[in-house]
């Protein structure tokens, strides 16, 4: 998976594209990882619109984040998930851990 990272003031668009999956741990914890310890970011959303494949571990991975960015007193949001992303996210009950637009 590739990230592309755009800020804008104190917010952090992570654009994902290709398989989300245990592959993609090295690159995604490196890049969220540095995002929370930047002070002047306050969200992160996460831009699903190129994710075609989610798997458990990618889902795993997203639930730590959630709690290292409430840690650091951050937001998480995830944006333009359809497709199978939309379906996994809708079957694990994630809107109510997420905001999902």
């Amino acid at each position: 998976m590739d990230i592309d990272t755009q800020k804008e003031g104190s917010r952090a668009r992570l654009v994902l594209n290709g398989r989300f999956d245990f592959n993609s741990h090295v690159v995604f914890n490196e890049t969220t990882d540095s995002l929370l310890r930047e002070a002047c970011i306050n969200e992160l959303e996460l831009d699903f619109d190129q994710v075609k494949y989610i798997d458990s571990s990618a889902m795993g991975m997203l639930l730590l984040l959630k709690e290292r960015a409430k840690g650091a007193s951050k937001s998480i949001t995830l944006l333009n998930c359809k497709g199978a992303v939309a379906q996994v996210f809708e079957l694990s009950n994630f809107r109510r851990l997420f905001t999902i637009r």
